[in-house]
């Protein structure tokens, strides 16, 4: 059977679906932050992030928590305590970032 393109809708389509929620610079970098390592403090992952400022992680943390990957846990503690962990749906996503790691570990060139 041959698929027309001609009707085809790509927004339509579950990839494109997960690709808008982890799209971006930073998302898949927090998620696989949060696979490896969590809970983790918001000074931790840009420091693990690196050269990211803080209004762009903010940024992102509050997409990935409004999409239902991430939660914001606040301590009511003096200095201010954040931490962040993935939720259930954001652990669905854990076997897509492993394949993604498997891939580049298969395929990145080799050191010499």
């Amino acid at each position: 059977m041959t698929k027309n393109i001609s009707t085809a809708d790509f927004s339509s389509t579950g990839y494109s679906y997960t690709l808008s929620l982890i799209s971006g610079r930073y998302k898949p970098i927090i998620l696989y932050c949060l696979m490896e390592y969590e809970p983790v403090r918001f000074n931790e992952m840009q420091r693990y992030i690196g050269n990211v400022a803080d209004k762009t992680l903010s940024h992102n943390l509050r997409e990935l928590e409004s999409d239902g990957l991430i939660i914001r846990t606040v301590y009511p503690v003096i200095p201010p305590k954040t931490e962040y962990t993935l939720t259930e749906r954001g652990h669905s996503l854990v076997k897509v970032l492993d394949h993604l790691c498997d891939w580049g570990n298969e395929n990145r060139p080799q050191e010499v």
